[in-house]
């Protein structure tokens, strides 16, 4: 496999938002679609990972790929309270004005900033205590998405990552798959009145991504200590955690 083939298989989905802007398009509707989707799981899903966002130990948050700030609706008043902060970050500008709406009463904890996942050369390194991204790995190009994130934490600082999975049972996530296949295209065409793309990309990234065990190890490979991952939903997606190595084996505390 040469150079441009493993750029490529990096982004499950083949997806490049410089082409083609259909998060602008589908901004109003984006929550929408997630219950049209995943038939309203992805609520649960939002829930767990805002769970296990909370339960580390951080002063200040990234969360990359904010979209319309469903996930941080669940994190910020715990955060507030608690004196935390959060850097809210999107590449879709009609997207993070509808996270800004939303999340207007948290003004004082959160920052909100047109970031790519892929680069971002405005957030210094090793500044932030924990990084967090959902549901957008697979439309990215993954390997350099989780370079930045490993770029940007202080050593010691967790990664949170909540994306696409495997059921366990490979005939039943074959099922899965079959389903989607079948059903997402309908569903979709009926949900964005004919927008192709806004499904096309999100069953390829589902289809393509990596195994839980297989993205782990990447993680892994990534330089990442301390590599767990929980299946929600029998494997539809998972939660992935991870650390950056401290520097030197000195073990301090991230605040």
């Amino acid at each position: 496999m040469n150079i441009k083939d493993q750029v490529v298989t990096q982004n499950a989905a083949k997806f490049s938002w410089e082409k083609d802007d259909v998060f602008g398009r589908i901004a109003t509707r984006y929550d929408m679609l997630c219950d049209v989707f995943s038939l309203g799981i992805h609520r649960l899903w939002k829930r767990r990972v805002a769970r296990r966002i909370l339960a580390e130990d951080w002063g200040t948050l990234l969360d990359g790929a904010t979209g319309t700030g469903d996930i941080l609706l669940r994190v910020l008043p715990e955060a507030q309270n608690k004196g935390r902060t959060i850097i809210a970050a999107d590449i879709s500008k009609k997207m993070l004005a509808i996270a800004e709406g939303r999340l207007e009463k948290y003004h004082s904890a959160i920052n909100l900033r047109i970031l790519d996942a892929e680069n971002m050369s405005s957030i210094e390194s090793e500044s932030v205590d924990a990084y967090s991204i959902s549901l957008c790995l697979k439309i990215c190009n993954r390997h350099l998405a989780i370079k930045e994130a490993k770029r940007v934490l202080k050593p010691g600082g967790r990664l949170i990552v909540l994306e696409a999975s495997n059921i366990y049972w490979k005939w039943l996530h074959k099922i899965y798959l079959t389903y989607m296949s079948i059903c997402m295209p309908l569903l979709g065409w009926l949900a964005t009145w004919g927008d192709a793309s806004a499904y096309k990309y999100l069953l390829h990234g589902v289809r393509d991504f990596p195994t839980a065990e297989a993205f782990a190890e990447e993680l892994r490979t990534c330089g990442f200590e301390d590599v767990t991952f929980e299946r929600l939903s029998l494997g539809i997606v998972a939660i992935h955690m991870a650390r950056k190595p401290y520097e030197y084996g000195f073990n301090k505390r991230v605040r």
